[in-house]
Parts: structure tokens; sequence; C-alpha cells
């Protein structure tokens, strides 16, 4: 690989909810040694906020790109479709692919999706909010920016935990941030087997009281040196170097982390698009067995009313209730 760096983020959606899946989109990106950040370089065709954006592609915290109306969906559609269309292998083109468009370790058991009669449901073309041709300009345009910029995309996507994969984690560790921490790791683990002899940098977007992960990131990674550098509130830095070989990773856990860092504010953005296609699948599913059924986002709260009113659609599914409702 050319002169530079890689940089790469994670970011979680659907930590909270009572019904869904839980989902963690991840990005990594080649730059030049020198310039700003990634913002910085790509001002001209991304902007950090939706106000003012024009027909720039907005990437930040996805609670600030989406909004439950078409023209926020259509906002978040665009930011994660148009720079997984950066990909060697393109975009993903219906809500299958993005499942499958990570590495096996990182894609969901078909045993799991299986389970969850709803995921059949997903968009069966992409996009689901806006039309082709427009994404299409607006993806092609992004791509002359990072050119221009010497910016590669060299991975994206989503790990999803469905509900069922997810309750059976909360019962193995008996407890929800190690749950998360093990999914966590598994694309650390990815990212460091794939760009690990680069010195790769990642920001995880902190996630809970935790900040200390110094043991919980030596037994992930076996065989390795971890160096504490701060441990803190706000943010806590670890490098992982290989005992025998070239590999060495810095490792950032950071408290609004998609502010931090543009590679975690377009994992955000991902994780969050595909929870979103993923539940738009369940109210689908469940919609056609009881068409009055009014939708839900899985919040607690509206969940709990959706499971209320969905009692006839219920009973027709019959699906054990841990494919459905989470746990912790």
């Amino acid at each position: 690989m050319s002169a530079g760096r890689v940089v790469c983020g994670i970011d979680e959606a659907g930590l909270g909810p009572l019904l869904g899946p839980l989902t963690f989109g991840y990005s990594a990106f080649h730059i030049p040694t020198s310039g700003g950040d990634l913002w910085e370089r790509l001002a001209a065709e991304v902007a950090p906020a939706a106000r003012g954006a024009g027909d720039r592609v907005v990437v930040a915290d996805s609670k600030k790109v989406y909004a439950r109306n078409p023209r926020g969906r259509e906002r978040l559609e665009t930011t994660a479709l148009g720079f997984l269309a950066q990909l060697d292998g393109g975009r993903p083109m219906c809500g299958a692919d993005l499942l499958r468009t990570p590495p096996a370790e990182l894609r969901p058991r078909a045993a799991h999706i299986k389970a969850h009669p709803w995921y059949g449901e997903l968009a069966e073309e992409l996009p689901a909010w806006m039309p082709a041709d427009r994404l299409a300009i607006r993806a092609a345009k992004l791509r002359r920016g990072l050119d221009q910029a010497s910016i590669r995309l060299l991975d994206a996507g989503v790990r999803v935990v469905p509900e069922l994969e997810l309750n059976r984690s909360f019962e193995e560790t008996g407890n929800k941030g190690l749950s998360v921490m093990s999914f966590v790791f598994q694309i650390l683990q990815h990212l460091w087997r794939s760009f690990g002899e680069d010195e790769v940098r990642v920001v995880v977007d902190r996630q809970g009281g935790r900040w200390h992960y110094g043991r919980v990131l030596h037994e992930a990674f076996p065989g390795t040196a971890l160096k504490v550098l701060s441990e803190s509130p706000a943010m806590s830095q670890y490098v992982i170097e290989e005992q025998e070989g070239g590999r060495r990773m810095l490792v950032t856990f950071a408290e609004r982390g998609e502010e931090r860092a543009f590679s975690v504010a377009l994992a955000s953005c991902i994780a969050k698009y595909t929870r979103e296609l993923c539940m738009q699948a369940f109210n689908a599913f469940f919609q056609d067995l009881q068409p009055e059924l009014h939708p839900t986002a899985g919040y607690t709260q509206d969940g709990r009313r959706w499971l209320e009113e969905a009692a006839p659609a219920l009973a027709q599914a019959d699906l054990p209730a841990r494919t459905l409702i989470r746990e912790r």
C-alpha cells in the first residue's frame, strides 16, 4: 500500500431497544499522512451536518443525519450506500446483501437469520428510499472527491446481531456490556488481520461507563503485547503489537466518537441504516399477519405498546419470545 495510514471507526445502532437487532457499523480508510481530518479533506463533497449541506453527502452521528420522514431517510441512505458504492465490490443491491457483504466471520449465522422470518422481508432492491439514478450521481461525485483527496475506502460494512443471537450472548456473558464488547472485538480482530501491518488506527464509540479495556483487549488478542497509553472517562487508548510479526494497532475508545472521527460517524450511519431496514422488514412481516397494526421502531415504550397491540399477529406467528424480545 502507498505511503499514508489506515484509519478505522466502529459504532453501533440499537443498543437500547426492546425489539429488533443490534447493528455494528465499521469503516476503514487509507489516507495521506499530511492534511486535515476527513471532513476537511472531503469538504467539497461531504458535510458534517444536515444544515447547509446542500447536495453534499452528510457524514455525522446518525441521530443527526436520520429523521423519520422522507428527507431524513433519503439523507441516511445516501450516506450509507454512497460510501458503500466506493468499495471494490460495489454497493449492496438488496437488503440481504448488507448481511452478506462483510467477511464470513462478521456475518450472522444462517440459522439465526432463519429463526426470524421477518428477515425474509428485507428490501428486494436498494436504494429503498430514493431514486437509484440520484444515488448513482451522488456516489460518482463522492468518488471524484475521494480520488482528488487521494483517499480510499478500503472496507466498510455492518455486523448484524439478530435478536436470538443477542439473547444467547446475554445468557453466555451474563452482562450486556460484555456482550457488546464481544461483537466489537470481532470487528477489531477483522481490522487487525486486514490492516495491522499498516499500523492501523481504530476509534470505537464508547457506550456505557466503562473506561478500562486493557484486560479484555489482552484476552481478545493473545500473543500480542498491550500498552496502555491513557485511560480516562472521556477517552482510553491502547497499542496492540504483535510480539512476532509486524502488526500494530492503536485502539481508542472515546465518548462521542462520531464527533471525533469521520470513520466512526460513517460507521454510525451504516449501522443505523441497516437497523432501519431490518425494522422495516420486521413491521412488514407482522403487518402481513395483522394489516391494521401500527409499526414500531422497537424502542422500549413503543415496543411494549406494539407487543400488546400485536397479540393476534404474534399468536399466528407462534414464535419463541426470545427470538423477538430482548432479555437485556
